[in-house]
């Protein structure tokens, strides 16, 4: 009991090797029946019921719905602010309306990456898988190819076939295309520095309101206003970022397939695909640490542990009389979380993200081995950085703000802040220590992790459209080899023309050049010949 229960604990954080199975394409009899191929990406469902349905609630949190129904409670709020905004409960209990709603989106947010890496890494693993049948059906078929090669020469640079013209991937929706220009907005290099600049003038008010509590109540509830339009925005572009990438994974996985179908046709291989396991990435226990608090957060415990917070200090409350510093407890525990929550998120982003690409690059090798076997041109990929000096500063502050000591240095700047309000005794000022820098902060950190999603969607598209060229070339180039394969297997047979025939014409035609009348006359009468069977040509007209 005692090492099930070890086990359990150490499961979190640990990166388990993911397996891939292509599914396999069957070529289909006239005489046989059955299920059709799988052609598209299918994503592997949880076994746990509960785990099913948070998945469906993380879903729904990162839907248009919702995305809307959280600018109409911004703009309420700022329209009823006119009136009530002057209290100081006012915004005290609209910081911790915030701060709950930022807690909430911050363990949705962990389970949308987590879910993401999984969807990304059994994908690639399923492309691998497949990639293992493709060279060995091709390497069958090489000595062939080489045999038509040394015919009809270079027949793999010939125009693509009609329905193969457009190489695109699927294009996202208006919506979708509307939201990332706002990512990319806000994303920018200008949006932090604007963000910064505010701060700024923040503090150079608070000499004039004598650092004052309002003063620190005002930046706490504009951060976290601009936090829950940030945390909402992010789960939602998260969203739509998966479901896109799900059409992407469709299309290649399509055109994949009619690979592999035509290959088995033309060598009649029957063998499965073989699966692929991808083995855990090897991290530092700092990254391990990290993945484990990661797990936590993004499963039901984390969301069992918010519940009990919230009731624990609902029970509280009698005791403290309901007064400010009540109201201002849950606020400060949030963002206390909420913070460190930041520090995660960006690292998660950045770590995962990067896992996938190195399955990607595998790929990337194998494909380029499969062209270089076949003598096959690959299609050069598109260059997808942006090389301009607002992309080049917000890719270092995204690698700055991934490292693992960043969030080892957020830690310690959380420990620091707790230890600052207990000296304080927990009192308005203290509390609010607790709450207006970690706002700031982690408001900051969801700017980088919009910008550090746009980079990394960028390149991840880039990806699948050189994936998606690259299956397209093939299949043009093994239809090809199948048409040109059928037609050497029949050849056209040559006009049979007689003996009789040939006198009749050069009789006819002493007068003139022989070739000239020959071929002249041999023209007016080939039309009445049948093509491919002996006919006697008659001597006259």
């Amino acid at each position: 009991m005692m090492d099930r229960l070890v086990r359990l604990l150490r499961k979190p954080g640990s990166k388990d090797a993911v397996e891939g199975i292509a599914p396999t394409q069957r070529i289909k009899r006239e005489e046989e029946e059955g299920s059709e191929n799988i052609t598209i990406y299918v994503m592997t469902p949880k076994r746990a019921i509960l785990d099913r349905w948070l998945d469906w609630v993380v879903r729904a949190s990162g839907s248009k719905f919702v995305f809307c129904a959280i600018l109409a409670g911004l703009l309420t709020w700022a329209l009823l602010g006119i009136p009530y905004g002057r209290t100081d409960t006012w915004q005290v209990i609209i910081s911790d309306v915030q701060a709950i709603i930022c807690y909430v989106f911050d363990s949705f947010l962990v389970r949308q990456q987590l879910n993401e890496y999984d969807n990304e890494i059994r994908a690639a693993a399923q492309v691998q898988s497949r990639l293992i049948s493709h060279a060995r059906m091709l390497n069958a078929l090489k000595k062939e190819i080489n045999e038509q090669r040394s015919v009809h020469g270079a027949f793999e640079n010939s125009p693509l076939d009609i329905q193969e013209r457009e190489t695109a991937l699927p294009e996202d929706t208006k919506f979708g295309r509307a939201i990332g220009l706002c990512a990319r907005i806000l994303g920018h290099l200008v949006t932090s520095i604007l963000f910064w600049a505010g701060v700024i003038i923040w503090i150079g008010v608070g000499t004039l309101r004598n650092w004052s509590n309002d003063w620190q109540l005002y930046m706490n509830s504009a951060s976290s206003a601009l936090m829950v339009f940030v945390f909402s925005f992010l789960a939602n572009i998260h969203e739509r970022h998966s479901t896109y990438m799900k059409r992407c994974l469709d299309a290649i996985f399509c055109v994949d397939s009619r690979l592999e179908l035509k290959l088995r046709e033309l060598t009649d291989d029957n063998l499965q695909n073989q699966p692929v396991v991808i083995p855990p990435p090897r991290v530092n226990w700092i990254q391990r640490t990290i993945f484990y608090y990661a797990d936590f957060v993004g499963t039901l415990a984390g969301i069992a542990i918010l519940l009990t917070v919230v009731a624990i200090w609902v029970a509280v409350g009698p005791i403290l009389k309901f007064n400010a510093n009540w109201w201002l407890l849950i606020g400060t525990y949030a963002g206390l979380i909420g913070m460190n929550d930041a520090f995660v998120l960006r690292n998660m982003q950045a770590r995962l993200s990067g896992y996938v690409d190195a399955e990607h690059e595998k790929i990337d090798k194998e494909d380029e081995r499969l062209f270089n076997s076949i003598r096959l041109e690959i299609p050069t990929g598109k260059e997808h950085a942006d090389n301009s000096l607002s992309s080049r500063v917000s890719r270092v502050m995204c690698r700055i703000s991934a490292h693992e000591l960043t969030v080892v240095a957020g830690f310690l700047l959380l420990v620091g802040l707790v230890i600052g309000a207990s000296v304080m005794r927990w009192s308005l000022t203290g509390q609010l220590l607790c709450n207006v820098p970690p706002s700031i902060i982690e408001s900051f950190f969801m700017i980088i992790l919009i910008a550090g999603h746009n980079e990394e969607e960028s390149r991840k598209v880039a990806e699948l459209q050189s994936m998606y060229e690259r299956r397209l070339r093939l299949l043009s180039f093994v239809k090809r080899f199948e048409a040109l394969r059928d037609s050497s297997a029949h050849p056209p047979q040559k006009l049979a023309v007689d003996s009789t025939f040939l006198r009749s014409v050069s009789r006819e035609y002493e007068y003139l050049p022989s070739s000239i009348a020959f071929a002249s006359d041999l023209r007016k009468r080939g039309r009445r010949l049948s093509v491919g069977h002996d006919s006697t040509v008659p001597t006259s007209d």
